[in-house]
């Protein structure tokens, strides 16, 4: 049945989100990286010692990894179930019951306002995994995927 289950890619404006976000950590880095390496070449240490491992890590995190990140996700919603499919190394596919969301929540930072994005957060029941994130939507598909769900939360309440 997963199988048969038609996934779809997390919108591609989500991409740009996430190189600017990794753009930010990366300008960190690198400050601090300068200010490390000032530190080591007043001691007499050799010329970028801690500013050339800095930006090759600062380049594939702004580059590379945005885009490996961004491909690994994935998501289906049916009438029943959301399906949210993600990860390189460990793959994981969460498959959350509509029945079971006790409470949704539609985030939009900065970044995802910019683009016209949100992320949906549902809250089941239980402890461990409760909380399903799902970033990198259109808003208008978040709000219709949330509605939804009230919708049949509220017929199945009947």
């Amino acid at each position: 049945m997963i199988d048969d289950l038609a996934l779809r890619p997390l919108e591609p404006a989500y991409l740009s989100v996430l190189r600017t976000r990794a753009a930010i950590n990366a300008g960190v880095l690198l400050a601090l990286a300068l200010g490390a390496e000032i530190a080591v070449r007043s001691q007499g240490g050799p010329p970028g010692l801690v500013a050339a491992p800095a930006l090759l890590l600062a380049a594939w995190s702004v580059f590379l990894a945005p885009q490996r990140r961004w491909a690994r996700w994935a998501y289906a919603f049916t009438e029943t179930e959301l399906h949210v499919a993600r990860g390189w190394w460990t793959h994981a596919h969460t498959i959350v019951p509509v029945r079971r969301v006790q409470h949704i929540d539609l985030t939009r930072a900065p970044l995802e306002r910019k683009h016209g994005l949100a992320t949906l957060v549902l809250h089941t029941a239980g402890t461990e995994h409760s909380r399903v994130v799902l970033p990198g939507l259109l808003r208008e598909e978040a709000e219709r995927i949330r509605d939804d769900i009230r919708a049949s939360i509220e017929r199945e309440a009947r």
